[in-house]
């Protein structure tokens, strides 16, 4: 029963990731619970959860393989960025004190979810989608500086991450929501790779759930990106955010309050 819960999550989160993202918010918990509730549990979830979904990201860079098509400009300034930042986040996973990770797990799940949530006024207030002035050099490495803080949030959580690169995406003046969502796949793509390379080196994943894992995650990609897309996107991202407030509060309740 254990690996059909954790490969029906993988699945889930699979599809969900290929509709309206957040998939993490799904296959953490399950893991975290399998594994036993334990601060080590905890961070053996967060880096088999990583590598588990992995393939889904490389799919999906493929997908927007003709995107990329004269963004060269735009990954010279924020790939580099982007995995020195996933290299940092997944270092802090490993050598930090696991305790210290299982007491930041709610405020992480909390912070996923309520930029999920405000994901439309995100979009809004950047003006993703929208042209936007060419930005100053100054700018450009404020976006830089951005874009490494998030791939560091990535490289240690990662749930929430689409979003805010979306962000800084849009003000870099790019008005093309496909080419974004290339450079998105791409820049997080990055960021997972180098993190599971840390997380497999460092001993923290776990294969016998990973592999079973992986591929569910990969039927659930084909499924999301087939037919997932026929449900009510609002319906998903409700189902997602529902789950993941729930996820926050019993979190909060376990470590904060139950000791």
């Amino acid at each position: 029963m254990q690996y059909f819960w954790l490969c029906l999550s993988a699945f889930a989160a699979g599809a969900v990731n290929s509709v309206a993202g957040g998939g993490t918010l799904l296959s953490f918990p399950t893991l975290v619970w399998v594994l036993g509730g334990t601060a080590e549990a905890a961070v053996i979830a967060n880096a088999t959860s990583t590598v588990a979904l992995l393939p889904g990201s490389l799919a999906s860079m493929g997908g927007y393989r003709r995107e990329f098509v004269g963004a060269g400009r735009w990954i010279r300034w924020l790939l580099l960025p982007s995995l020195a930042g996933g290299m940092v986040g997944s270092l802090l996973l490993v050598t930090l004190d696991a305790e210290t990770f299982r007491r930041l797990v709610p405020w992480l799940i909390l912070t996923a979810t309520l930029l999920f949530l405000f994901q439309p006024t995100i979009a809004k207030w950047t003006g993703i989608g929208q042209t936007h002035a060419e930005p100053t050099r100054g700018m450009m490495l404020g976006i830089v500086g951005f874009q490494f803080l998030v791939a560091a949030y990535g490289g240690y959580f990662g749930a929430g991450i689409g979003i805010l690169m979306l962000s800084a995406l849009s003000m870099m003046g790019i008005d093309d929501i496909h080419r974004m969502n290339a450079l998105k796949s791409l820049f997080g793509t990055g960021i997972n790779l180098l993190a599971a390379v840390v997380f497999i080196i460092g001993g923290q994943v776990d294969w016998q759930y990973a592999w079973p894992m992986t591929i569910a995650a990969i039927l659930g990609g084909y499924w999301g990106a087939h037919f997932a897309r026929r449900l009510d996107r609002r319906f998903v991202r409700g189902l997602v955010i529902a789950i993941g407030f729930s996820l926050a509060t019993y979190y909060f309740t376990g470590v904060y309050l139950a000791g």
